[in-house]
């Protein structure tokens, strides 16, 4: 377990978005966060105090943990002397990104003299089976997106609690860097061997009781040529009964690909439902999850209101609203 308060390293992120790790952590356990420590150029910002390496250990953090996700998810060369400073200062270091912090000599070295410890947590615990696609008691929710980094981990998590506030039976399940750092377990999907993926998936959500519901965190986007692979994995070893679609009603191509404009939703739920049904005849779409962050409330409201009347479902954002009308859905 990852030792708490935590300092955040947003690194030089060019925008919020890149700092989307740091973000969840901030978001969903504020209570672990002491402050931000952020490089020249640096464009993100969570509200947290600026903290140098010094004063956020006199301040008691005790893990400096990586919480910005770069395109291809790898240590920059231009972190790695704030990270070895980190480690000689005392603290623990927690990375989700792809490269790992144990392969940085210099680092090992420092961490190893100074007694701290590293944690690569975007690297799999143990050898996962290969889906055999059969049938689980439980029951199951995907949140798919019409692009990656577009508030699926969010669903989960806001309906999980709104269905913990009920009394009802419901376990978020991580399935990616943030949701590991915010849950303390799960799966590292993209880092699993692509034919064991969906079997990774499989082992995370096994048969549970009737009532019981697995909020399955959502990977990447069906549309997006980078990310696919990943979420297909998690549809086909998830098994859901339901999907939530997500989508971010102000972006006009998938990120990091201005070349390819930004599917709709009705062509997510025809796509999604239609492989969902390989291995769920009953999968059915319950509502739609929008993360309405850039606009305002009345633009916000708005555009729930056109969606929920073109899709014929209910769409809310659960972060700013709550998720109480698609745990009513569900």
């Amino acid at each position: 377990m990852l030792k708490t308060p935590y300092l955040l390293f947003l690194g030089d992120a060019p925008d919020q978005l890149a700092a989307k790790v740091a973000q969840g952590i901030k978001d969903w356990r504020p209570q672990f966060c002491l402050g931000q420590l952020r490089l020249e150029g640096c464009k993100a910002d969570l509200g947290l105090p600026d903290m140098s390496l010094e004063e956020a250990r006199a301040a008691g953090a005790q893990t400096l943990v990586v919480g910005a996700a770069n395109r291809g998810g790898i240590i920059a060369p231009s972190w790695i002397e704030t990270l070895v400073a980190a480690t000689r200062a005392g603290m623990d270091i927690a990375s989700g990104l792809h490269n790992r912090l144990s392969d940085l000599p210099e680092l090992v070295e420092a961490a190893r003299q100074a007694g701290t410890e590293l944690f690569d947590v975007r690297v799999p615990q143990q050898a996962y089976p290969i889906a055999d696609g059969k049938p689980r008691t439980g029951k199951r929710c995907l949140a798919v997106g019409t692009d990656c980094s577009i508030g699926k981990m969010y669903t989960a998590l806001a309906m999980e609690r709104e269905m913990l506030a009920r009394g009802m039976q419901a376990t978020f399940r991580a399935t990616g860097q943030t949701g590991i750092l915010i849950t303390g377990s799960g799966v590292p999907l993209d880092a699993v061997v692509a034919d064991f993926m969906a079997g990774a998936v499989e082992w995370l959500t096994p048969d549970n009781d009737p009532n019981h519901w697995d909020l399955i965190e959502g990977q990447g986007g069906l549309f997006h040529p980078s990310f696919s692979g990943v979420t297909l994995a998690l549809i086909h070893g998830g098994q859901p009964d339901a999907l939530v679609l997500c989508h971010e009603p102000t972006r006009t191509h998938l990120r990091g690909l201005p070349h390819y404009a930004l599917p709709s939703l009705e062509a997510l739920r025809d796509l999604a439902l239609g492989v969902a049904r390989i291995v769920n005849p009953a999968v059915e779409v319950i509502g739609v999850s929008v993360n309405t962050a850039a606009l305002s409330a009345e633009e916000a409201r708005k555009c729930l209101e056109d969606i929920e009347v073109r899709m014929g479902l209910p769409t809310v954002d659960p972060f700013r609203d709550g998720a109480g009308r698609l745990v009513d859905a569900l």
